[in-house]
């Protein structure tokens, strides 16, 4: 498949890839980070350290992991996958430090919240309160002699609660965090993919759409239809009642457009008082025929201007894939060139691509 302009290929994937890589290049600083501070404890003079080529092994082998799982391209693509093994590593490098730098009473056991705040802004809710469960429980763990000496009191409650709130505290916030960010982005992306005046897709939502749909009738050799759709006559209305008068015909037409689709078609604002539609699964002779329900219903649908009914009109054109174009681009000047045909032949008029592709598909 030959899709000629680059710019089609541009899909919601490639936010999230982004977003992706700007989470591992952070989770990559906080990985060499860690290993930082924990060679600076070990070298400090008078620090409390059971066994030093422990630590040394761990902290080599850790470092190793991050060379071979970062940069020999283990996971070419960025995925949640490998930044939870990433989390996931860091959390038993930890806890290994931690078992031979005093335990519970280690001063690198506040490390662990750097997982929590990489977890709660990469992973989501429920991967940071696991991650936060199983930290809790290796905390108990390694203090269990000191809290089994005896009746488990409301002081040794107090004190796990001590040290825990911080954790539960900053796993809240994060997720918290994340979780507006999340709602946001999603917010930001409706708005950027929604035209402002009629709600239909925009342009650039549309473009991916269709930029998905030749992708899978080129695997599967499905076929598609393109429709665009000019609505005649919006200058002399804008010039005789005013843009407002203008927009509403342009909702107007909205309307009738898609109150004669399916549900599997797909409407977006081309700019301005054209229009754009996606048939799917539909060759030229059915796309022909929904052209022509679209053009009677606008034709049969009055605009109210203050009281006036007005009628109006759309010219349609028409071209098809695989029959009339092997790549979007000229799919749409196919599409185009035949609306420049029912322009020019009165309006009101449907007209098709005429002549079949002779080129094999690419």
């Amino acid at each position: 498949m030959n899709t000629s302009n680059k710019f089609w290929q541009t899909n919601d994937n490639d936010v999230n890839i982004v977003e992706l890589k700007g989470f591992s290049r952070s989770i990559a600083e906080l990985e060499w980070l860690l290993l930082i501070l924990v060679i600076l404890y070990i070298v400090t003079p008078g620090t409390n350290v059971v066994d030093d080529w422990i630590i040394v092994k761990a902290s080599v082998c850790y470092g190793m992991f991050v060379l071979a799982f970062r940069y020999l391209n283990f996971y070419r693509r960025e995925t949640r996958l490998k930044l939870g093994v990433e989390i996931w590593a860091m959390v038993v490098f930890i806890t290994i430090i931690l078992w031979y730098t005093g335990k519970i009473h280690s001063p690198l056991l506040n490390l662990y919240l750097l997982v929590i705040i990489t977890s709660g802004l990469t992973m989501g809710k429920f991967s940071t309160t696991l991650i936060l469960a199983v930290i809790s429980s290796i905390y108990l763990y390694m203090g269990m002699p000191g809290y089994l000496t005896g009746i488990f009191t409301a002081e040794q409650f107090g004190l796990i609660m001590t040290v825990f709130a911080p954790y539960i505290l900053i796993a809240y916030l994060t997720t918290m965090l994340s979780a507006d960010l999340h709602f946001a982005k999603k917010m930001f992306k409706q708005l950027s993919e929604t035209d402002e005046l009629t709600g239909l897709e925009n342009l650039r939502s549309f473009k991916n759409t269709l930029f998905t749909e030749i992708q899978k009738a080129s695997r599967y050799k499905h076929v598609f239809s393109v429709l665009i759709i000019d609505a005649d006559g919006l200058k002399k209305i804008n010039d005789k009642h005013g843009h407002e008068a203008g927009n509403t015909l342009i909702r107007t037409v909205a309307n009738s457009i898609k109150s004669c689709l399916r549900e599997s078609d797909s409407l977006a604002r081309y700019g301005g008082d054209e229009f754009v539609v996606l048939l799917p699964e539909t060759e030229r002779e059915a796309a022909l025929e929904a052209g022509e329900r679209i053009r009677k219903a606008v034709e049969n649908t009055a605009v109210d201007l203050d009281g006036k009914k007005l009628n109006t009109t759309v010219s349609i054109g028409i071209a098809s894939y695989p029959a009339h174009a092997a790549s979007l681009d000229e799919l749409i000047q196919r599409a185009d060139a035949a609306l420049y045909t029912s322009k020019t032949g009165g309006r009101n008029v449907v007209s098709a691509h005429p002549f079949m592709k002779e080129e094999p598909l690419s």
